[in-house]
């Protein structure tokens, strides 16, 4: 048997060396006792800026345990459920492992879209038996970062390979963060296939895990690698242009505009910027339906201010700090927050149109930048546009287009010190954004209601953090690709509604929002083929 000790709370500095020391200090025992040691979860409690603590939980076998149990068993002090010994007595599942029955048919599926729906879902169709085609309109991961760097460096814009577009979709160039709110029996599965593909062992125990854009770019190119001996067909540069349809079932998609793949289910994992993509299924009658998403700017401080104003006196005893900022408008019922922060990361020109400029943002994983970033946001919904089920995407390309043009139509980024943003006084422009950016009113590139929004806002993210809204903060514009502006609709099965074959996933789909509830969604679309071709 072992135990799980939670809500182990230490104040800073914590040496885990003598981690087991505290445990044992804590049930009162012997350390020597204690065998099997590990920790299972960690993370910091910052509410206190006078009194920053760390908080675990960890496991352990020792003498007693029942004793132990029926001491400190009101919550902190748990029993871990043991796998019954008896071989005849069928194992409980571990949730890091899949269990799937074999097809003992010759099915075929197209997988379309190499983020991490697409990866996870091909991944769990090879290892049923499925036969697998995964493509992808962009290039390989080698080669795409040359691109995007000459992009960042040279403003040479590359429609094919972007940040957006190629292996290992948009999450490729970001913080690869791994937090979801989702409660979901593969969360250790997933982790531990990042793991297994070269992640650091951390992300396992993290209560924020994060992979970084430098070590998450070996993880994809070692999860390609994976596939292949699964026996997976990859093609890059390979662009979905149709889908054939067959007395109304999807049985194939055209590629490049001229080759045929026929399929006996296709999975779509697009991402959120195939654009090309949603145009044709309009075309085709795939039933699409408007949804709402965010859009705003990045906001860029330098480090050493956002990790003093969380963490106080502790900020060189602690890794790059974070922040959440909520505020919801009464007035107009419009919610504005922080999004996708990134610790001593980096903005990113995150462009995949050539007349149109977005912004992101992406941190390494020892995030040693000298700048923190996140985007600040207003929500939108189809009442901002004609309520169209394309019209959020028009309304994200009027926006990036302004940018762009605002510029100067070179890809450099428009930006304003955030106190001239707020009429309340002026400061320098920089900004770790390449290949540049250029001082611009930002209002005359977002929405009337995002800048009053953002107005009304900046003042209660500055009660929760004081000396947010400061003259070192610069604002580069304009980010709208928070999630998609539209689903694909499907039906309890997982197929479009009114396209049998037709498997939508992935936030491109309308039905993830960031990399660990992309691959979730990319895994039940996989479950969902495997049962239709049992069925």
């Amino acid at each position: 048997m072992s135990l799980l000790l939670r809500n182990l709370i230490l104040d800073i500095p914590v040496d885990e060396k003598l981690l087991s020391l505290e445990v044992a200090r804590h049930l009162g025992i012997d350390v020597e006792c204690l065998t099997n040691f590990r920790i299972v979860r960690r993370s910091i409690d910052a509410r206190k800026k006078s009194r920053i603590r760390k908080v675990y939980t960890v496991e352990f076998s020792c003498p007693d345990e029942t004793i132990l149990l029926q001491e400190y068993g009101n919550g902190q002090l748990e029993k871990v459920p043991e796998a019954p010994e008896s071989p005849d007595v069928p194992e409980v599942p571990d949730v890091s492992e899949v269990y799937l029955p074999k097809l003992k048919i010759d099915h075929h599926a197209l997988v379309i879209g190499m983020g991490p729906a697409g990866l996870f879902a091909a991944k769990r169709l090879a290892e049923s038996g499925v036969r697998v085609t995964l493509v992808d309109r962009g290039r390989k991961l080698e080669q795409r970062v040359a691109d995007v760097e000459s992009f960042w460096t040279l403003g040479r814009f590359d429609a094919v390979s972007n940040v957006q577009f190629g292996e290992g979709g948009a999450g490729t160039f970001s913080d690869g963060k791994l937090t979801t709110r989702l409660n979901h029996s593969q969360r250790l599965a997933v982790l531990k296939t990042l793991v297994d593909c070269g992640a650091s062992e951390n992300i396992l125990i993290e209560a924020r895990p994060h992979v970084g854009t430098d070590r998450l770019r070996k993880v994809v190119i070692n999860f390609r690698e994976s596939l292949v001996k699964l026996g997976v067909d990859i093609r890059f540069e390979t662009c979905l242009t149709d889908i054939d349809i067959h007395r109304g079932c999807v049985t194939g998609g055209v590629f490049n505009g001229k080759e045929l793949l026929s399929c006996d289910s296709l999975v779509l994992a697009p991402g959120h910027s195939a654009r090309d993509t949603y145009l044709m299924l309009d075309r085709k009658g795939v039933q699409l339906e408007a949804k709402g998403f965010a859009v705003g700017v990045r906001v860029e401080h330098p480090a050493e201010l956002i990790n003093q104003i969380q963490y106080g006196k502790f900020a060189r005893q602690l890794p790059p700090a974070d922040y959440v900022l909520r505020y919801n408008d009464d007035k107009t019922g419009r919610g504005v927050y922080s999004f996708c922060m990134c610790p001593g990361g980096e903005v990113v020109n995150a462009a995949s149109e050539p007349d149109g400029l977005v912004v992101n943002g992406m941190s390494r994983m020892a995030r040693t930048s000298e700048f923190s970033n996140s985007a600040l946001v207003v929500t939108v919904g189809p009442q901002d546009w004609d309520c169209t089920k394309l019209g959020g995407m028009h309304f994200q390309q009027q926006w990036e287009r302004l940018a762009f043009a605002a510029a100067g139509s070179t890809f450099m980024a428009p930006a304003q010190n955030m106190m001239a943003f707020t009429g309340h006084g002026q400061g320098s422009v920089t900004s770790s954004c390449r290949p540049g950016v250029v001082e611009t009113e930002l209002r005359e590139v977002l929405p009337d209601f995002v800048y009053h929004g953002l107005c009304q806002a900046l003042p209660h993210f500055n009660r929760k953090m004081k000396g947010f809204v400061t003259s070192e903060a610069v604002l580069i514009g304009v980010e709208t690709r928070t999630s998609a502006p539209l689903r694909i609709t499907r039906n309890e099965c997982g197929e479009s509604v009114s396209h049998p074959g037709l498997f939508p996933a992935g936030e491109g789909a309308g039905y993830a929002g960031g990399i660990m509830s992309a691959a979730f969604d990319g895994l039940r679309a996989a479950d969902q083929v495997i049962q239709s071709a049992l069925s």
